[in-house]
């Protein structure tokens, strides 16, 4: 299987441009042969924008359904941030499209990030794992992945690949460099961190998005600027994958 992250600036509430971003990296990496691209946190509108209650989209909403057509377009597999709406409410929600067009999974945040998520969206409950070809996939978002609990849980049921779009701002430089690979290693997973670059209203993000083996091995990384980056999911070496779910001694 082969992975892609684009990492690219806010579209700042403009859904049409988020779209057609967007629709650009899915008919490029698709032609690069990608089976999955995955995108940022609430792309759709906007991780930092004053109107993201506002710009909230249902499932069905037209800008689900051109996503949807675009997937199916490039023959690539998308997961993306956006702002779900369900009746009264709002969700920091991500959703899974195949490369067929079709809804495969939707995962809604479970580890909301300080007051302003707080105020603004009601946490997810669920792990959400669905299959991308022969591969077991699941869906954690930006804060979620940092939480070891919630990775062990989804290697326990058999997940090989998580992917996360995320909006992690500076100072946080640590969550690229270290946390992400350390959680892949220590759960025996490969980690797809799709973040944002440059500024957003009071936000600077570090950029930084990357790909992690299962081995913590760093198989892409951008830097601070727009990248589209795209690595193969590495074989798991059975001699080198973490023991720690067996070995753990309770005391």
């Amino acid at each position: 299987m082969r992975l892609a992250l684009w990492q690219g600036p806010s579209p700042a509430g403009n859904l049409e441009t988020a779209l057609e971003t967007l629709t650009r990296a899915l008919n490029a990496a698709g032609a690069m042969g990608a089976d999955v691209l995955v995108a940022p946190e609430i792309y759709f509108p906007g991780y930092n924008q004053p109107t993201v209650a506002a710009q909230a989209l249902t499932q069905d909403s037209a800008a689900i359904g051109a996503l949807r057509h675009a997937a199916q377009t490039a023959g690539c597999a998308l997961v993306v941030g956006y702002a779900e709406r369900v009746a009264g409410t709002v969700f920091n929600s991500a959703l899974a499209i195949g490369a067929d067009g079709a809804l495969l999974a939707n995962y809604r945040k479970i580890q909301l990030y300080g007051p302003r998520e707080a105020a603004l969206y009601v946490p997810g409950d669920t792990y959400v794992t669905f299959t991308l070809g022969s591969v077991k996939a699941a869906i954690l978002i930006c804060y979620d992945v940092e939480f070891a609990p919630h990775v062990k849980a989804l290697a326990d049921q058999g997940t090989q690949v998580i992917l996360v779009p995320t909006a992690n701002m500076m100072p946080f430089t640590h969550v690229v460099r270290h946390t992400v690979p350390a959680m892949a290693a220590n759960h025996g997973v490969s980690i797809v961190y799709a973040n944002y670059c440059g500024v957003e209203g009071d936000l600077t993000y570090v950029g930084g998005s990357l790909i992690a083996g299962p081995h913590g091995e760093v198989l892409a990384q951008a830097g601070e600027g727009p990248a589209l980056l795209m690595a193969d999911l590495p074989a798991r070496d059975a001699y080198r994958l973490s023991t720690q779910a067996s070995d753990l001694r309770q005391i």
